[in-house]
This record gives structure tokens, sequence and C-alpha cells, in this order.
């Protein structure tokens, strides 16, 4: 298993719609020419975008959080180009980029350096093969100050790994339950 470089990640982004939309350089500057946090394909990864949608936690409710059953209403909606993150909180985004994974290919995320130096830790499980959908991404502020988090700009690389020999069973196989999602999933059970 070796991982993949940017010609490869070029490659199938644009003969196999690996990602959508592709960018196929580093991308520094917005249309006003300002400084972002960078997106697009790097020497070994592609690094993401944060889309506008956000689900912000929140303990109105007072309610245990329990993975098997989730209480959806522990979640504000927002909407916007900066979501401002609750000190000790979190809040779930999902990526502007449509992935489709090849079936002889894992990904793992990891959280930009820009964010994690200011004490943003972003979460996101491995992009399994034949795995399809936009990325939700968690985003962890562990600081006892608020924290922006900037839509449209870079927040995580993928790294693309791929093995010397095609899985018996992908994740398209097993039915995964986040098969094909779109906009900012919940947990599911």
């Amino acid at each position: 298993m070796s991982i993949k470089s940017d010609k490869w990640i070029r490659r199938m982004a644009e003969q196999h719609r690996m990602i959508e939309p592709f960018e196929p350089g580093q991308v520094k500057h917005d249309a006003q020419h300002k400084r972002i946090v960078s997106f697009g394909t790097s020497s070994y990864g592609y690094d993401v975008r944060c889309a506008d949608e956000f689900k912000v936690f929140t303990n109105i409710n007072s309610t245990v959080v329990d993975p098997k059953d989730f209480d959806p209403k522990s979640f504000v909606d927002f909407k916007g180009d900066v979501c401002i993150i609750p000190p000790n909180s979190f809040a779930l985004a999902r990526t502007v980029e449509y992935f489709r994974i090849p079936r002889s290919t894992l990904v793992v995320c990891l959280g930009k350096s820009t964010y994690a130096r200011c004490g943003i830790i972003v979460n996101v499980t491995p992009l399994e093969p034949e795995w399809e959908g936009h990325v939700t991404l968690e985003f962890s502020n562990t600081t006892p100050l608020p924290a922006k988090i900037y839509a449209h700009e870079g927040v995580a690389q993928m790294l693309f790994f791929e093995s010397d020999e095609v899985c018996d069973t992908s994740y398209a196989d097993r039915g995964g339950k986040y098969q094909g999602q779109t906009g900012v999933t919940v947990p599911r059970i």
C-alpha cells in the first residue's frame, strides 16, 4: 500500500470524477486577492474546503450524548461564511467537495496545521473503498475561548492510499449507512 501523488489525484479526479468540484493546484487567495487557508491538490494529498452549512453543538436541552440514540435537537443549524464554535464545544460541517472513492483506495483525513495551532481539531473517519458523498467534518474547539471556522477555505487534508490488492467487500457492497450522504449528516445507527 502506498500514498498517492498529485499526479494520481489529478488523473483520478479528471478521469473518474473522484473529487467534484476539483482544484488541480493549490489556491491561496480568494477572488479579492486576500490570503485564505489554502485548498486544492498538494504533493501527496488534497486539501478540502468547508461548506457554509454547520450544526453547532448546544447543551440547551441538557440531554445525554448517546451515539446509539443521538438527539438532533442537540445541534443548532447555522449557515454563513464564518461559524463560531463555543469554548470546549464542537460543530459539524461538510466538505464542499463530493468524493467517489475507488475500490482499491482508502482515504485518511488530517486537520490543517493552521487550525490545529489554534486548538481546533478536525476529525474525520477514514473514507472507505467505494464510499461516496460529502464528507461530514467534526471541529472540536479545545480552547476556553470561542473559535472561528471559515467556510469556502481549506480545513483538512485527504491522503489517498492505494492497496496492492482490491478488497473483497467494499463500503458500497456492505450498504454502509453513510453512503451517498449530502449535507451535514448526524450520527446514525
